[in-house]
């Protein structure tokens, strides 16, 4: 539980945990009571409390297994909130209907590790592609928007490459780009410079920090603890079940 949760709440909050236990989904895509969530699935975390405003940025870090992409995925639906409250982007996720969730992630950005581009499309195709999907409909629009992701993140000169004619560090550029496109209140991050050369990861924290400037949350899980002494946030502490915040300025000085 954070000693400093309500000292945190200073801007709109976008994300927001009271009490928040959360579970491994051992059994994706299938609705459980909360007894036979229990039983099925293992507890991962407990009493988390935790809130982000616009234009945050917080570091979740802590061992593998320890519940931070868990987490990240119970924030952008994947895995449901069965105890506890939290609500992302106006969306009550306890109780959240399936049919909410489309509604919800088009509220948010997604990053993955892995980029998880399309292969057998070049960077404008992976990006209409996304906008197609979340209901735009108007070609010219849709042209625009791409153009003015791309040149948010430098990649407006690669728009005919192909996803394996990029660097890593483009790739991961692109996959920020598609997280851009719907104008989210917050960015979910998982390991996004970990696939990464130093150079590329420190091209990367750069664009967040930028994304966060224009009033984005972004919210991080990351093993890199260079970039969080490079570019120091709030950062949260995953460990034995439990998260807390970590005095950054102290550690570091």
């Amino acid at each position: 539980m954070f000693e400093r949760y309500e000292k945190n709440v200073t801007k709109e909050t976008v994300i927001e945990l009271r009490g928040a236990n959360v579970f491994h989904s051992l059994n994706a895509g299938r609705r459980l009571t909360g007894r036979n969530y229990r039983r099925l699935g293992e507890g991962v975390l407990s009493d988390v409390n935790l809130a982000v405003g616009r234009g945050e940025t917080v570091y979740f870090i802590g061992r593998v297994g320890s519940g931070k992409s868990t987490l990240l995925k119970t924030l952008y639906g994947e895995i449901p909130l069965l105890e506890g409250e939290g609500s992302v982007a106006g969306f009550e996720l306890r109780g959240m209907r399936r049919r909410d969730i489309p509604r919800l992630r088009r509220k948010l950005g997604i990053v993955f590790q892995d980029y998880q581009l399309l292969t057998d499309r070049n960077v404008v195709e992976n990006l209409r592609f996304v906008l197609r999907a979340t209901g735009w409909r108007n070609t010219g629009d849709m042209l625009h928007r791409i153009d003015e992701v791309l040149h948010k993140v430098g990649l407006h000169h690669k728009e005919h490459k192909m996803p394996f004619e990029l660097s890593g560090g483009e790739q991961q550029r692109l996959a920020i780009a598609r997280a851009l496109l719907n104008d989210p209140v917050a960015i979910l991050a998982d390991e996004p410079t970990g696939n990464l050369d130093p150079e590329a990861a420190d091209g990367i924290m750069r664009l967040f920090g930028n994304i966060a400037g224009e009033g984005c949350a972004i919210v991080m899980s990351t093993h890199n603890v260079a970039n969080i002494q490079q570019y120091p946030s709030r950062t949260v502490r995953f460990g034995k079940g439990r998260v807390e915040e970590l005095d950054i300025k102290t550690i570091f000085g």
